[in-house]
C-alpha cells in the first residue's frame, strides 16, 4: 500500500507543478519581457555576424 500512496503523491505534486507553470505562461511579466527581447536582440545580431562572416568568405574566395 505505501508505494501505491508514493505513486499518487508524486502524481499529485506532478500535476501541482504542471498547474502552475501554467498559470505563469499566460501573463508574463516585466522581466520576462525584458528577457525574451534580450533573446531576440542576441539571435539578431548572431545573424548579423554569421551573414558577414559569409561575405568575407565570399569576398575572400572571389564571388
Amino acid at each position: 500500500m505505501s508505494g501505491m500512496m508514493r505513486l499518487l503523491a508524486m502524481a499529485a505534486l506532478v500535476a501541482m507543478m504542471g498547474l502552475g507553470l501554467a498559470a505563469c505562461q499566460d501573463d508574463p511579466g516585466p522581466a520576462e519581457e525584458a528577457g525574451q527581447n534580450i533573446d531576440e536582440a542576441m539571435e539578431g545580431a548572431g545573424e548579423s555576424i554569421e551573414e558577414m562572416g559569409e561575405s568575407v568568405q565570399e569576398a575572400a574566395e572571389g564571388n
